[in-house]
């Protein structure tokens, strides 16, 4: 059986809540990878930049360290992980103190030959 090829990058403690950057990871998941550049091109969210830049790193780490060709390349894996909370105080009323949790993301994207 032949093994398949898979190559990987991570873009870790992303400032962007993991709910809302795994809506963009969702749509290109198992899409080729000229079709998953055109729909984050065109997704206007804080996610869809930073999930570009994963998988044009990706893309890079495909051809240049593992000699793939880029039209036979697919996004196998595409997925958003938590990363640390930031938790930050707010005063809120009464004397009480509220809490304001800064979430940050892990987004891992595997690319690989058809």
């Amino acid at each position: 059986m032949e093994e398949k090829k898979e190559v990987q990058a991570i873009a870790k403690m992303q400032r962007i809540s993991p709910i809302k950057a795994r809506l963009v990871v969702d749509t290109i998941r198992g899409k080729k990878v000229s079709d998953a550049l055109a729909i984050l091109s065109n997704t206007n969210k804080k996610a869809a930049i930073l999930t570009k830049k994963v998988l044009n790193s990706a893309i890079a780490n495909a051809v240049n360290n593992n000699q793939m060709d880029v039209n036979t390349l697919y996004v196998s894996e595409a997925r958003v992980d938590a990363g640390p909370v930031y938790k930050r105080i707010l005063f809120d009323s009464r004397g009480r103190i509220g809490h304001k949790d800064k979430r940050t993301s892990h987004i891992v994207i595997k690319v690989a030959a058809k």
